[in-house]
């Protein structure tokens, strides 16, 4: 990330202990939300804070609550809470924001922070300006709360209590998971408690993986970003499903009882056809990014449901549902989004809608994901030490042109810079896996040359 701006494509994120993830940072962002959010009036403003298993959440925790208090606004502190669990706090609380602190699917020595709106839903890029414009011109310093108004910090106690009752609100009532075996990998992560409860308290018999956090483990070799160890787990143990979340649990990947690994992309099309048969599907459309296989639009062409893309980030896809009316959404890492259960991906959430579904049909989820045929997709990383925009390479723009044209309408390529690293991804599909291939390495070769690499 650069320092020229702290948010990234999902709050502030980087190495702890080292710029711009420092305490003296969290401290200065815990004041400016504060202060964004802060009204007049006789009431106390109250902001909740959760985090991840990270070893650094300590230090961001304290570091939040003691530039809140500052403000004079108290604070609410939960400890371990999936990021959407967060979202579902900040509402049922009557918080006037929240806070997660979590790199999500990141290695422990990454982290990371971000907001939500007393609604749940996270922050618009211009309320996110505002914050770096207060730090950067050294306002808050003269916002401070006299010593009489310092806000207070308390912890609560029910937090796990009341995210598991409205997760199992989520799961039709009619139905059970009576009888289900289901394989569960927490990554170690802040679902490790929770997971494993709702599932049992529906009725399923749990198999848990990586339900040991030691402020260190957290995605290490585990959740969504290894779902081959569920699925192996899964065939050993000749369980129905397994469920894989990231270290936030915002994210799920799930595996047939074959062994197969379902993502977001098949599981948007599980969902839309579902929801398309009860009369529940709004809009006539999905949400997703343009990083969702052609697949997916295929599958949901099938249907008579049109697949509407926007940038890379669940943020964006929300944005692009509340503005037209659409209630789901997602992206191909299985972050699936909801708006009639919740105001941002939950990995529990859209395991259990899948759950529900095997069940209601009388079905495997092989069966459901039966007719999906995806694209051909590779995707290169590509490290770099400057972002320059694209169409300023003449000679790789016109390599770019090149390989449109030989895919034809047939395929499409994808090149953008990450929000969080300092790399480019180059994405290119098609119908032939070798020519995708071929593509997408000479293509990664190509802009490495043009940018000195």
């Amino acid at each position: 990330m650069s320092q020229g701006r702290l948010f990234g494509t999902d709050g502030v994120r980087g190495k702890a202990n080292t710029y711009p993830m420092t305490a003296e940072m969290a401290m200065s962002l815990g004041q400016a939300i504060a202060h964004v959010f802060r009204r007049p009036g006789p009431q106390r403003q109250r902001i909740i804070i959760g985090k991840d298993t990270r070893l650094s959440g300590y230090l961001f925790e304290d570091a939040l609550a003691a530039g809140i208090c500052s403000m004079g606004v108290d604070v609410i502190q939960v400890g371990p809470m999936p990021t959407p669990g967060m979202a579902f706090l900040t509402v049922d609380m009557r918080c006037h924001a929240g806070v997660m602190i979590s790199a999500s699917h990141n290695p422990y020595y990454d982290n990371g922070i971000k907001f939500f709106s007393s609604d749940g839903f996270k922050l618009p890029d211009a309320i996110e300006d505002r914050i770096e414009s207060l730090i950067a011109s050294g306002e808050l310093a003269s916002q401070l709360a006299h010593a009489d108004e310092i806000g207070r910090a308390r912890r609560i106690e029910d937090d796990t209590g009341r995210y598991v009752v409205f997760l199992k609100k989520t799961f039709p009532r009619e139905l059970s998971l009576d009888g289900m075996r289901v394989v569960l990998d927490c990554a170690n992560g802040a679902a490790y408690k929770v997971g494993p409860t709702v599932l049992r308290e529906l009725g399923a018999e749990v198999f848990t993986m990586g339900v040991e956090p030691n402020g260190r483990n957290i995605n290490d070799g585990c959740g969504s970003l290894y779902p081959e160890r569920v699925a192996e787990k899964v065939r050993e143990l000749r369980a129905d499903v397994g469920i894989a979340l990231d270290g936030d649990a915002d994210r799920v990947v799930l595996v047939d009882q074959k062994g197969n690994i379902t993502d977001g992309d098949q599981l948007l099309a599980v969902n839309a056809r579902d929801m398309v048969e009860r009369g529940e599907l709004k809009g006539g459309k999905v949400v997703a990014t343009v990083m969702s296989n052609l697949g997916l639009e295929k599958a949901l062409e099938g249907i008579g449901v049109e697949l509407l893309r926007t940038q890379v980030g669940d943020r964006y896809v929300v944005e692009a549902m509340r503005k037209d009316g659409y209630n789901l959404g997602g992206e191909q890492s299985g972050h699936i989004i909801f708006l009639d259960h919740n105001t941002s991906g939950d990995g529990l959430i859209s395991a259990l809608q899948v759950l529900a579904i095997m069940r209601r049909k009388d079905l495997m989820l092989s069966d459901l994901v039966a007719d999906f045929v995806r694209f051909p997709q590779t995707l290169v990383n590509v490290s770099v030490s400057e972002k320059k925009p694209i169409d300023s390479l003449p000679e790789f723009s016109q390599e770019l042109r090149r390989v449109e044209k030989e895919l034809g309408g047939r395929g499409r390529v994808l090149i953008r810079y990450s929000g969080t690293e300092p790399k480019a991804r180059i994405m290119v599909e098609g119908e032939d896996e070798a020519q995708v291939d071929e593509f997408a390495n000479e293509l990664a070769l190509g802009l490495k040359r043009a940018l000195g690499g």
